[in-house]
């Protein structure tokens, strides 16, 4: 009966809780129909009536209009109200429909508001009193307006029930609310460090795929052109170099799968002994005089100048500057072979420091601006089937990370690519930021695939 009473009708609740809350009500309504039965034929109090056939209809109505308690308590508390009036007035058993009274004042205070409760049993009270008063029973109104206390009990009661509800309620709904940030930060988190690892794979991968394909061209262009006239040293160089950035390729890839596998500590670090090959630090400043030879022995003129001292930087804007170098050397090599690339890493007083990569376009060949370290080969402007690269959207997305700017895009003063990137110069660099918003593709291939 308790938990019954205390069930409050969901705002959008099933064809099948629809019928079970009917079904409740419907059992509420005959258990109180049943006490009021028992109580008009066992108590008796001297002056009341016995019930007849008004008396009973009225009763049995009272007790069957609570089977609509929770879908509409405002009607049915009228309704009982009318019945148990006439009743009353009519000096039947007064005892007898007490019940019914309760329950629907009391399942009104439990569905609130608290106003529409407390007016409501200011005015059954005071409808009651007038009753009895009307009736020529003084005695009878004095007695109703005595016994009215257990009236405001039971309306207090509902709204103790109905406050604490609420206050259940209310921390439900913030632990689950608390459990749905919980879970969108966990899942921000997995997102940032997804892109991260897509960042630097991509770096990677397409900076050593791109040198090991030149490289090799070289060795079989040696080896096709004239086989009598065999350049050994040319060749062997070629294989060095593919040997070397081979061997970088892995060392880099093994630090990013480290910590993707941090938790298997032992394993990994066995496996870093057994190979001779470290995590080591993450890239920095003194990478890049390795990546202008990788480059250079990939067919590229590299002109180098770095003025700043890698200990006044943080690690965050050091890595994001040698991998926006990186990027900027991989699309010459691969889009602008032969070209002259000016490297330069410098300190300007307002801005802070400033990556620049320019380069003059494919040595030899005419082709439109744009054709080089940045911009896409003829083939790739004329293809649009051909899939778009993030080589650009992913150096925009190294210089955010780290609170930075990047422009890319076809010289103004001549033919070629230029990158500028302007970054934090100092310790305090933020080492870890907020993926930036995802870049829309321009209208041409961005970078390497």
């Amino acid at each position: 009966m308790p938990r019954a009473l205390h069930r409050r009708r969901a705002a959008a609740e099933t064809p099948a809780e629809a019928a079970s809350r009917r079904r409740v009500d419907a059992a509420v309504a005959a258990v109180v129909l049943a006490v009021q039965c028992a109580l008009a034929l066992f108590v008796h109090v001297d002056g009341n009536r016995g019930l007849d056939a008004i008396g009973w209809a009225l009763l049995v109505g009272s007790a069957l209009a609570l089977i609509g308690r929770r879908h509409s308590p405002m009607r049915v508390t009228v309704a009982v109200v009318l019945m148990v009036g006439p009743y009353h007035a009519l000096n039947y058993q007064h005892a007898a429909v007490v019940p019914a009274g309760l329950t629907a004042l009391y399942t009104l205070a439990v569905l609130g508001p608290p106003l529409r409760s407390l007016l409501t049993v200011t005015f059954v009270i005071g409808l009651m009193v007038t009753i009895m008063s009307w009736g020529g029973r003084p005695h009878g109104a004095v007695d109703m307006l005595r016994s009215s206390g257990w009236v405001l009990s039971v309306v207090l009661v509902g709204e103790a029930v109905r406050i604490h509800r609420a206050y259940i309620a209310a921390i439900v709904e913030r632990a689950e609310r608390a459990e749905r940030t919980r879970e969108e930060e966990a899942a921000r988190r997995v997102a940032e460090e997804r892109l991260r690892i897509a960042r630097d794979l991509h770096d990677l991968l397409a900076h050593s795929i791109t040198l090991i394909g030149v490289q090799t061209s070289v060795a079989a262009h040696v080896l096709i052109a004239d086989p009598d006239r065999l350049d050994r040293g040319t060749l062997a160089k070629a294989l060095d170099s593919i040997s070397d950035t081979c061997r970088d390729a892995r060392a880099e890839l093994r630090a990013t799968l480290q910590v993707l596998r941090a938790g298997e500590g032992g394993e990994a670090g066995e496996a870093d002994g057994a190979d001779g090959v470290g995590t080591g630090p993450p890239p920095g400043l003194a990478g890049l005089a390795d990546l202008a030879a990788a480059a250079e022995a990939a067919g590229v003129r590299v002109r180098l100048t770095v003025d700043v001292d890698e200990a006044d930087l943080s690690p965050a804007v050091g890595a994001a500057t040698y991998r926006i170098v990186q990027e900027a050397l991989t699309n010459a090599v691969r889009h602008a072979p032969g070209t002259l690339v000016r490297l330069s890493v410098a300190r300007e007083a307002v801005a802070g420091l400033r990556v620049a990569a320019v380069d003059d376009g494919p040595s030899g060949l005419p082709g439109p601006p744009g054709f080089s370290a940045g911009g896409p080969p003829p083939s790739a402007a004329e293809d649009p089937d051909r899939p778009r690269g993030y080589g650009l959207v992913g150096m925009r997305e190294r210089a955010r990370s780290v609170a930075g700017t990047l422009t890319a895009g076809p010289r103004q003063d001549g033919p070629g690519f230029a990158v500028t990137a302007v970054l934090p110069y100092g310790r305090s660099g933020r080492e870890h930021a907020a993926p930036p918003p995802p870049s829309l593709p321009t209208s041409r291939t961005e970078g390497t695939a």
